[in-house]
């Protein structure tokens, strides 16, 4: 599905991402984890367009390279991403923030009605559909990270790149949420790509794990396996392995 070789990204000679490879296939939840300024969020950036990566890089998503492609081009192919902040439209419904989705999704001209219908689907999928007609100013901040993950779904991803949504939820909401990512797997066949520093929301749900430090990709393997790295244990886990 989607296929890394050699992206390498750079900030005034500064080497966020170096040289990382990797692959993600249909049907599978993968985990990226790493310390603070290990280039995670970069990563999804320059697979997303919002980056342009170096020469040489090849970003492949359904056998065709899209590199240079513009985002909301990327979007429309099925590749859809969330925020590490939280972007929802305040003065808009709940509803209509999970239409919007829908305009940017695989059907780029949706009539109003149409995308109101995937609005509302995702919002049942996802649990909000009770707030349905809520200003999402409202919403606490659970509920919008719901909201963001409903508009992502209501946009008809075949993989879905979450940054950090886990983050601020209590115990309660983060088991929720590992629940809803299982089911876009299960129900709606939705690939997911994962970056999250909570580790144990992300070991419990995700099939492998990518660990970057410092722009490089140093292990990849099932949670069992990248637990027990020592180096990925010296890099970042430490007590939490």
């Amino acid at each position: 599905m989607l296929s890394v070789t050699d992206l390498r990204k750079e900030f005034g000679g500064l080497v966020a991402v170096d040289d990382v490879s990797f692959d993600i296939g249909d049907g599978e939840i993968v985990g990226l984890i790493g310390p603070n300024g290990a280039g995670k969020t970069t990563l999804f950036n320059t697979i997303t367009s919002v980056h342009e990566p170096e020469p040489g890089a090849r970003i492949e998503f359904d056998g065709t390279d899209v590199v240079g492609l513009d985002t909301h081009l990327i979007a429309r192919r099925g590749l859809v991403r969330t925020f590490q902040i939280v972007r929802v439209f305040d003065e808009m419904t709940v509803l209509e923030n999970a239409a919007a989705g829908a305009m940017f999704g695989s059907d780029a001209s949706p009539s109003t009605e149409e995308a109101r219908e995937r609005g509302r689907e995702a919002l049942e999928f996802i649990g909000l559909d009770d707030k349905a007609d809520t200003l999402a100013s409202n919403l606490p901040i659970a509920q919008k990270k719901q909201l963001e993950l409903a508009r992502a779904l209501a946009s008809e991803p075949r993989l879905l790149l979450l940054d950090e949504i886990a983050s601020g939820l209590t115990p309660g909401e983060i088991a929720g949420l590992t629940d809803t990512i299982r089911r876009l797997r299960d129900e709606r066949g939705v690939s997911v790509f994962w970056i999250e520093h909570i580790m144990d929301a992300i070991m419990g749900v995700a099939d492998r794990i990518i660990v970057l430090n410092s722009g490089k990709k140093i292990a990849e393997g099932t949670p069992e396996q990248i637990r027990a790295n020592e180096t990925v244990i010296e890099a970042y886990l430490g007590d939490e392995a």
